[in-house]
């Protein structure tokens, strides 16, 4: 929910976390903050008590100072908008591409759930909690069990005009779907400079699993590109990481999911994490049998794992500091999504 860092310089050698500052973008509302394992329900059995408080508490003290809350479809980005008035958060509203079926499916047809999706966006656009990109949009050719190709392709194009309409950035998935991705975002006219031309305002391409080359398309075409555990689990996904450009690179979780794991290539990085931040970014955690209210559920990823993601990116970039890795995070985070009150 899509990201990032900083601020102050590191006070000690040992990396105290009340250095850092942090954004966690990418929490979708449908299988991630407001995903029932939050409210201690797995596959609808209570596993444990509800510790979704607990959880924004730990994100605290790892200095994740705001969250954006991505809407995955018309329902779902209801949700978000009102969690993140609940909590202080901010919101996007999208339909995801492996949701894009419900345009049709919609009573009223596609133009109506466009319109809907329309006016959500320009009555929240002001105040707490307010809209701060278009999407969780774009597509995903992996899942072409939920929606067929062209379907997603239409419906992309659909909320590209939202952008444009309302000159907000876009938060953009793309799964197996590289060419006709970037294909449709050039007809759209976001082949350059974020599709400032066109009305648009830039955006990013979240948990980004593509190659080298593929990443410095979508930065050359003015996106920005974000990573959490999914992106760094191989050696090829470090060789990605290690190719994004400064001025385009964001952090994320992806909570509760994409997770960093024991087996992954990111693990000999982590490694050399201080103690001090690994037990912020990732504190020891229990069974949900075995749940203690304060610690975390094993196998659960929680925003707080965002510092980690970004020590990983500073352990590949040989020479740069990690505080500097983070304000450079932070700062691409303020400037696309527009929050200013944050500096």
């Amino acid at each position: 929910m899509p990201v990032t860092v900083i601020t102050a310089k590191p006070q000690d050698s040992t990396h105290s976390p009340q250095t850092y500052r942090f954004i966690d973008p990418h929490l979708l509302v449908s299988v991630n903050l407001t995903d029932p394992v939050f409210r201690g329900l797995y596959h609808g059995r209570q596993k444990h008590d509800d510790d979704l408080e607990a959880m924004l508490e730990r994100c605290r003290a790892a200095r994740v100072q705001s969250m954006i809350i991505t809407g995955t479809s018309l329902h779902e980005s209801k949700e978000a908008l009102k969690l993140a008035k609940q909590l202080g958060f901010y919101a996007t509203v999208g339909c995801h591409p492996t949701r894009s079926a419900e345009f049709d499916k919609f009573r009223g047809g596609p133009g109506k759930y466009l319109e809907e999706l329309d006016n959500l966006i320009a009555a929240n656009l002001t105040g707490p909690g307010r809209v701060v990109a278009i999407g969780e949009c774009g597509l995903d050719y992996d899942r072409l069990h939920f929606a067929k190709e062209d379907v997603q392709r239409r419906h992309f194009r659909a909320q590209l005009a939202l952008a444009k309409k309302y000159h907000l950035p876009l938060f953009l998935h793309s799964r197996a779907a590289h060419a006709d991705f970037v294909s449709i975002l050039r007809e759209e006219g976001f082949d350059k400079d974020g599709g400032s031309a066109a009305g648009g305002k830039g955006g990013v391409v979240h948990s980004f699993t593509g190659t080298p080359e593929e990443a410095i398309e979508v930065m050359d075409m003015g996106l920005h590109v974000s990573v959490n555990g999914c992106s760094l689990k191989t050696a090829e996904n470090l060789a990605t990481a290690k190719a994004i450009r400064p001025d385009k690179i964001m952090f994320e979780t992806d909570a509760p999911w994409c997770t960093m794991t024991s087996t992954h290539a990111s693990r000999a990085h982590l490694s050399s994490l201080s103690s001090s931040l690994n037990s912020v970014y990732f504190p020891q955690g229990t069974k949900p049998e075995s749940f203690v209210y304060g610690r975390p559920v094993k196998g659960r990823n929680e925003p707080s794992a965002v510092g980690g993601v970004a020590w990983v990116i500073h352990k590949l970039n040989d020479g740069v500091p990690f505080e500097k890795v983070v304000e450079k995070g932070w700062k691409n985070t303020i400037e696309l999504f527009g929050l200013t009150e944050l500096q």
